[in-house]
Parts: C-alpha cells; structure tokens; sequence
C-alpha cells in the first residue's frame, strides 16, 4: 500500500538505494504517463524502482525498466511491466536535462513515484555515479551518526 507523507503525497514507491549509488545533484518533478490499470497497480505499491533510469529520445524523456507489476483485476486490459514510459515535463526542462545529460558523467534517475493532488509523479535526479570509496565514506559517516545519536540518548529511555 502507498505511503501518506506530511505533504499530502502518497509516495507509491521510492529508489532508496539511488541515493546510496549516486550523488545527486538536482532534483525535477515531472508528470507520467500511464496506462489503465497501472495506477492502479501504482496506488497499491505494487512498482519497482531499482534499476530504472531515464533518457531524452527527440526532444521527450522515457523511463526505462521502471517495473509496475500487472493488476490482479486487470485480466486482457493489463500491461507489460517493463515497457518505457513517457514523462511529462516543459520543452525548457526537457532541452536543459538533455544537455546536462551529454556532459560525461550524469544520468536521469528516478527517486520515487508519488500521488500529488491525484496525479501520479515521479521525482528525477539529475546524477553522478559514486566511486566505491565514496560509498564507503558515506556509510562511515552515516555509523558515526548513529553513534553520536546513540550516546546523547538518556539511558533509561
């Protein structure tokens, strides 16, 4: 089931390992567009995430591998999981992404897919690949964190 945030999104699913595999850079909303049954299948949290990216083909942005598993009640109306997706952003945004794109480096990930105001979204980043060093860091960081947090927490809680 989709999750309620304090914004008033139902977040129907989320890419949290991008976060972990890439530095992100900047952030962009933009529109999908689905097919009968697949929001359905959305509002139920039945989609994955994992290894989906996006990519500017003549002048539109497609997701590709983005996996919205079939709706059980869909029976001959349903879809295929995988197919590429089309998403909805402004000319200007769509020529900016493509030329960020270009630059060596970047790629268009997907962080999550959200219901806002009854319209499904998804949010992409515009990112770069970390180095295995670089996670390392990051999850000593995050332990050390933890530690701090851990150590300033009274006793008898």
């Amino acid at each position: 089931m989709a999750k309620k945030t304090a914004g008033g999104q139902k977040i129907a699913c989320e890419n949290r390992k991008a976060r972990h595999d890439y530095f992100i850079h900047e952030t962009f909303e933009a529109g999908i567009e689905l097919k009968g049954t697949e929001v359905k299948s959305l509002r139920a949290g039945r989609a994955n995430l994992k290894d989906s990216y996006a990519e500017v083909k003549n002048g539109e942005i497609f997701v590709q591998h983005l996996h919205i598993s079939p709706y059980d009640h869909g029976n001959i109306f349903n879809h295929d999981p995988l197919r590429p997706r089309k998403l909805l952003m402004h000319k200007r945004e769509i020529v900016k992404l493509f030329s960020k794109t270009r630059e060596k480096g970047f790629t268009l990930v997907p962080l999550k897919i959200y219901f806002k105001r009854g319209l499904a979204k998804v949010e992409l980043a515009l990112a770069s690949g970390k180095h295995t060093y670089d996670k390392r860091e990051d999850l000593k960081a995050k332990a050390a964190r933890r530690d701090i947090e851990r150590a300033m927490k009274p006793k008898g809680e």
